[in-house]
């Protein structure tokens, strides 16, 4: 059976503009490739998240202004209460994207690869794996450059993540064609 056949389709998306944009613009060209797999986040995880995220953020800014405690700790609530709120930011807008697989790549939907699929050695879903929520892992041949995109997909050396406020069922079915794929390639199919 055709890899082409097992195709996952959920849905549309509202693209956002990503941050690096500008320099994929020459592999928008290249993304003709049927999409066999489609992981996105879905908009009342995505709420849910950036919501959980602001809402800490805005209370430890609270705290430390309603109640100032020692200069150290005033510091310090303020800092972490400001990186929340940037970091809710952030996973605004990595989530408006969504992570497609193709015979050839997995890549984000503004267009950065995030693995070549002949590069991928191995898949771990594991209840143990150091991996995101709803998601997994994948172990690359060779190292990448360090990416992340909070609630999305993170990449670190030759391990990638996939996952977090995306559903499970959509990661689950993006990591049977992936291992389908590894297993056909390796001849354990």
């Amino acid at each position: 059976m055709a890899l082409s056949k097992i195709a996952v389709q959920v849905g549309l998306f509202p693209l956002g503009e990503s941050l690096y944009h500008q320099a994929n613009q020459g592999r928008r060209a290249e993304m003709s490739e049927e999409v066999l797999a489609k992981i996105e986040a879905s908009g009342v995880r995505r709420v849910m998240g950036v919501g959980m995220l602001g809402c800490i953020g805005l209370v430890l800014i609270y705290i430390a202004m309603s109640t100032p405690p020692s200069v150290g700790w005033l510091a310090f609530l303020l800092i972490v209460g400001f990186a929340a709120l940037w970091l809710s930011w952030r996973m605004w807008q990595a989530t408006a994207f969504h992570i497609e697989l193709t015979e050839t790549e997995l890549r984000s939907s503004d267009g950065s690869l995030i693995a070549e699929v002949a590069e991928i050695e191995a898949l771990d879903r594991g209840f143990f794996a150091f991996k995101p929520s709803n998601g997994f892992l994948i172990r690359l041949s060779s190292r990448g450059p360090r990416a992340w995109f909070p609630g999305l997909w993170w990449r670190a050396g030759r391990r990638i993540g996939i996952g977090g406020v995306t559903p499970g069922s959509q990661s689950k079915a993006m990591s049977e064609i992936l291992a389908a794929m590894i297993a056909q390639r390796t001849g354990k199919l």
